[in-house]
């Protein structure tokens, strides 16, 4: 077996929990990307909250584009979707963050490590929607959009 099959995803999936546990004990927040990033677009971060939130944001930036410049062999696209699919996608995937007050990493990182029954349920109901999307499209439409 090929030690980037594995070793990759656990190296950045400690990473994720790292900056996580971090952002809770340095600064009390819940690292949830949609909520940070939110608050700056929406105008909502206002004096000392937007200058945490824009170094959150910009090293999530700086991390996939230093990612991408050491291998970008990692960004290929392989999938076939059209730019109209992937656009539906990506609202679909901002609306539920909006009707869910949050996305995968406020609920299903930081909220169920912290037991929270709303991101338990939040997380369940959005792993389950995303199987059936992609069994629908798989299925339904032969894996093409």
């Amino acid at each position: 077996m090929d030690t980037s099959t594995w070793l990759m995803p656990l190296i950045g999936g400690a990473l994720i929990g790292l900056s996580a546990a971090l952002m809770m004990f340095l600064h009390g927040r819940i690292a949830g990307i949609s909520g940070i990033f939110g608050g700056l677009i929406t105008g909502d971060a206002q004096g000392e909250d937007r200058p945490w939130r824009l170094a959150f944001t910009g090293g999530l930036l700086a991390g996939g584009a230093l990612w991408l410049a050491l291998d970008p062999g990692q960004f290929a696209m392989t999938l076939d979707r059209s730019l109209g699919a992937i656009a539906v996608a990506g609202l679909l995937v901002g609306f539920g963050t909006r009707m869910g007050n949050g996305c995968t990493s406020g609920h299903g990182v930081c909220g169920l490590t912290r037991l929270s029954r709303r991101s338990m349920v939040a997380t369940g109901v959005f792993m389950t929607t995303g199987a059936l999307a992609v069994l629908v499209v798989q299925r339904g439409f032969g894996g093409a959009i």
